[in-house]
């Protein structure tokens, strides 16, 4: 799994951390019990603080995405009720949306950006 952290897009890098981990969980990307990288490695390799990597860890394991222990590091769990995906979809369907529409651009419009951005 690769992460990418973009400052530029307005969204707080511990979040983007966050959303791209459930993404791969979600996903099939990051099984069930793979071990993720250490905090303070993840943070250098990102270029970020290692708070920031530990705020996103720590509201992983909230949501009980990944679980925390000494021996073992922070490791992928599948949380109960986790969303379908679906609901992802929808989610970031909407998302989308209001920031087509934040910009100006009509529901044709954005439906051409999706189809471009298509692979």
């Amino acid at each position: 799994m690769k992460i990418v952290v973009d400052t530029e897009n307005g969204l707080a890098p511990w979040r983007q951390v966050h959303d791209q981990v459930v993404h791969a969980v979600t996903t099939g990307a990051l099984a069930e019990g793979t071990r993720l990288p250490p905090i303070r490695q993840l943070a250098r390799d990102l270029g970020l603080a290692s708070g920031t990597v530990a705020r996103a860890y720590r509201e992983l394991e909230a949501a009980g995405w990944v679980t925390t222990a000494r021996a073992r590091g922070t490791v992928v769990t599948l949380p109960e009720g986790r969303p379908a995906p679906a609901e992802l979809l929808l989610k970031a369907a909407a998302t989308y949306a209001t920031q087509a529409q934040d910009i100006g651009a009509d529901l044709e419009t954005a439906i051409n950006a999706l189809r471009a951005a298509w692979p």
